[in-house]
């Protein structure tokens, strides 16, 4: 069973709560979540709830009829993440709508071999490194590998390039070694699968474990042998699908891809593929690879070396770097799609290349915008940033996010709001497939438009504006007058450096007229704008799993964004916007997205005022708390000063 624990419960009468149970013999795991505490007792004999609901400091209790208790989606509903450290102050995060790739040789064969791989690994893109020191074979002629030495040079290659690394154990004695070298993430085999023993030392250590399917394991037979993993004292579970032993002989075994949307309905626990070891063909791996993540998979684990035909152990699926490359690529394409997020390993200082538009100075932090120099979101840059940042053009909003994320910049500016022509969804899906982006800042510009174009030209010469979408709406009054042929740009600063480099009289811009110093036109007519009160809110985004991330300013929070999701229920969102009446929290806006793959479902985004509010941070847990007792699925986007 669960038990959830008041918010306010002393440590006396928590300490009553576990005696009860131990004096029944139920196993105690307790565990710290963001919005509550549980229990989670596990025992062989049947005990009625009511006994438990009854103590002081008990919420509720839920009972698992599962026999994986801790594994399944009774235990808990959201999505497990495992978190893992680099030493670049990034935390790797598997699960959620992250997608993960580990590499690298099937074996550490020396120095040269793992410090080679490792290279190709973080080139490629992948953010963990995989090798074993200690290898098990059917055969006791194969190369076995190095052993403790193998461990020290798959440290020193992934210290050198911030992979966390990815070792194989094979049995229990090899912990306190693997300690000592410090393992950042250990991986059973299949043959380990139900070594129980093994398991439960494991988890004693808290730290993060792959476990791969045994090859004749059912699903269930898998799950509870996570669950000695998870009973033992660890959070950190990853699972991992490697492929079964069928009658099918044409590839090693079978890669059983339906195992893992199955998974998703009976589990929390993240799950990535092993195509490798399931085919044992290199051609064939790419395609199994993409068809994982299709199916929902989190990453994948995949051999890779250097020079695959000199390979001591598994050559023949061992991918040469270009294939991995181009395996990553792939997913990267493929990941917007599935609406998720590619992650990546932060590049070193030296290795950050952006064109930087103003203010180039190593020292200060950088701010991404979509667009060219002179475009509104370089000038929201300036503004809030005080010259304090560094202007950095990208030519998407995609681009942003998934640089920041990648922690190739340190901040994002992205307009979500415009008082005229609404909001930019655009970024609104992108805030919610970026699950690793928060909001840490905003600022309201006023947008005043004008019309440029080169020296000689007139209302009269002109037959082409162009500019972004947006801005010619916003002037479509006044362009609707002249019968122009309008012609959509990435931002209006890109319309005004066409227009320059055109250098016709027939072709004009719409742009703020600091465009026209910048890219050398002259100012036809200011202030063409639709409303005189046009204004446009950008949001300053920064990932998360950064360890020191830069706050642009030390001013109280005094705005929140949330995005909720409704139960499909009558009343459902009434009851939601009552908990915002109830809780006294003044909402600005609201705002619905479809929710993709889900018909007639969506996601609600609001904006609400922390005026007033003595610790905003906790106020907004307590909030959210309550939310979350009447909607599906809650989310804080940012707490942040406006």
């Amino acid at each position: 069973m669960v038990i959830v624990l008041k918010k306010d419960i002393s440590e006396s009468q928590k300490s009553s709560i576990k005696s009860l149970l131990q004096g029944k013999n139920f196993k105690i795991n307790e565990v710290k979540g963001e919005e509550s505490t549980i229990l989670a007792a596990v025992g062989k004999v049947a005990m009625d709830t009511r006994e438990v609901e009854i103590l002081p400091g008990v919420a509720s209790v839920i009972p698992i009829s599962k026999p994986y208790k801790m594994a399944s989606r009774e235990f808990k509903s959201d999505n497990t993440i495992v978190e893992i450290p680099n030493n670049r102050g990034q935390t790797i995060r598997v699960g959620g709508s992250r997608l993960v790739t580990i590499a690298g040789p099937s074996t550490v064969e020396s120095r040269e071999q793992i410090m080679e791989s490792a290279k190709a690994v973080s080139e490629s893109g992948a953010v963990l490194l995989y090798a074993r020191a200690f290898r098990q074979s059917t055969s006791p002629y194969a190369f076995a590998g190095l052993g403790e030495k193998g461990l020290s040079y798959l440290k020193e290659a992934g210290e050198k390039y911030a992979l966390p690394v990815v070792t194989e154990i094979v049995t229990p004695e090899h912990i306190p070694l693997m300690c000592a070298h410090d393992v950042d993430v250990f991986l059973v085999g299949a043959r380990n699968m139900q070594n129980f023993e093994l398991l439960k030392q494991l988890g004693k250590l808290g730290k993060p474990v792959i476990l791969k399917r045994g090859l004749s394991a059912t699903i269930e037979e898998w799950l509870m042998s996570a669950e000695y993993l998870l009973s033992s004292g660890t959070d950190k579970v990853i699972l991992c699908e490697r492929g079964i032993r069928t009658y099918e002989q044409a590839t090693r075994t079978t890669l059983d891809l339906s195992a893992i949307p199955i998974l998703r309905e009976m589990t929390h626990l993240p799950i990535i593929a092993d195509p490798s070891h399931a085919l044992g063909m290199r051609d064939k791996i790419e395609p199994m690879a993409l068809a994982a993540i299709a199916a929902g998979s989190d990453g994948i684990i995949v051999d890779v070396h250097p020079a695959p035909e000199k390979a001591l152990s598994d050559a023949s699926q061992a991918l040469f770097p270009e294939q991995l490359e181009k395996i990553i690529k792939d997913i990267e394409a493929l990941a917007p799609v599935l609406k998720k997020e590619v992650a990546h390993i932060k590049p070193a200082a030296s290795e950050k290349k952006s064109e930087v538009v103003e203010h180039n100075s190593p020292s200060k932090p950088r701010c991404l915008f979509s667009g060219m120099k002179g475009a509104y979101a370089e000038m929201a840059v300036i503004k809030y940033f005080e010259n304090q940042a560094q202007a950095v053009q990208v030519d998407s909003f995609g681009e942003i996010f998934q640089q920041v994320v990648d922690g190739k910049a340190e901040y994002g500016m992205v307009p979500i709001e415009n008082s005229t022509a609404g909001s930019i969804y655009n970024n609104y899906d992108n805030l919610t497939r970026y699950e690793d982006i928060s909001i840490v800042g905003a600022i309201t510009l006023k947008i005043e438009h004008s019309l440029l174009a080169p020296r000689g030209a007139t209302l009269e010469t002109i037959k082409n504006v162009y500019s972004h979408p947006q801005a010619l709406s916003q002037s479509s009054a006044f362009l609707e007058r002249h019968k122009w042929n309008l012609i959509d740009s990435i931002s209006t600063a890109t319309g005004a450096s066409i227009v320059a480099k055109k250098n016709s009289v027939e072709n004009a811009a719409v742009a703020n007229a600091r465009n026209a110093q910048i890219y050398g036109l002259e100012i036809l007519k200011e202030g063409i704008e639709n409303n005189p009160n046009n204004y446009t809110r950008f949001v300053i985004i920064a990932a998360n799993h950064f360890a020191k991330k830069l706050i642009p300013n030390d001013k109280k929070p005094n705005m929140v964004t949330l995005m909720f999701s409704t139960k499909n229920e009558a009343g459902a969102l009434y009851n939601a916007l009552g908990v915002f009446k109830d809780t006294g929290l003044s909402m600005n806006r609201l705002e619905s997205r479809p929710i993709a793959g889900k018909p007639w479902q969506y996601w609600f985004y609001t904006d609400a005022s922390l005026s007033g509010a003595e610790n905003p941070t906790e106020y907004v847990e307590q909030v959210v708390s309550k939310l979350k007792e009447c909607a599906q699925d809650v989310r804080i986007l940012g707490i942040y000063a406006e």
